[in-house]
């Protein structure tokens, strides 16, 4: 089912939260929460949307992560009824896609949960404070690879880098429901 991400709740403060990657290592949210923010990004492998954006996802954050913002990942999908999502898969599409930010699995979708994660991909930006300060989409080119894109969701967390608040203007994403048990 295609569903848009709510408008963005600026200010909201980020839940702390821990989770393992496939190969079981932890990541702790609040361990990431950077002095120039944190991009906690919800997605799965199996949704056509973010199969269709997951190499300038790659690139996008790989360029955040270079200017020092930090990136998470988090799968709240239920990988028991969607085996495509299962953690091996997520391990084979992350090295297929090359991504180099943290692929978290949440395992009893709490963290979706509590984050109010509605589709995948969900992008939450929050400043060094933990406030949520964007809750777009990646760009505006959809489900193209267009080289004259907009990148919106690089564009934000810049911005909140430099000066912790986020564009007043933004452009829901769009995606698959996450598949919730």
């Amino acid at each position: 089912m295609l569903l848009d991400t709510p408008i963005c709740d600026f200010g909201w403060k980020a839940p702390d939260f821990t989770l393992k990657n496939p190969n079981g290592d932890a990541f702790t949210m609040s361990e990431h929460l950077g002095e120039k923010g944190l991009l906690i990004m919800f997605i799965c492998n199996h949704c056509p949307y973010v199969k269709a954006i997951a190499s300038r996802l790659a690139k996008d954050t790989q360029q955040l992560m270079a200017e020092g913002i930090n990136v998470l990942a988090v799968m709240s999908n239920d990988y028991q009824t969607v085996d495509a999502d299962s953690p091996a898969n997520m391990l084979r599409f992350a090295e297929q896609h090359g991504f180099s930010f943290p692929y978290l699995v949440d395992e009893d979708q709490h963290v979706g949960k509590q984050y109010g994660a509605v589709c995948t991909p969900d992008f939450f930006g929050f400043n060094h404070l933990g406030e949520l300060q964007y809750r777009g989409r990646l760009d505006d080119a959809r489900l193209q690879d267009d080289p004259n894109r907009e990148p919106e969701l690089v564009n934000a967390m810049q911005m909140i880098a430099a000066i912790n608040k986020g564009p007043k203007q933004q452009t829901a994403s769009m995606g698959c429901s996450i598949k919730w048990r």
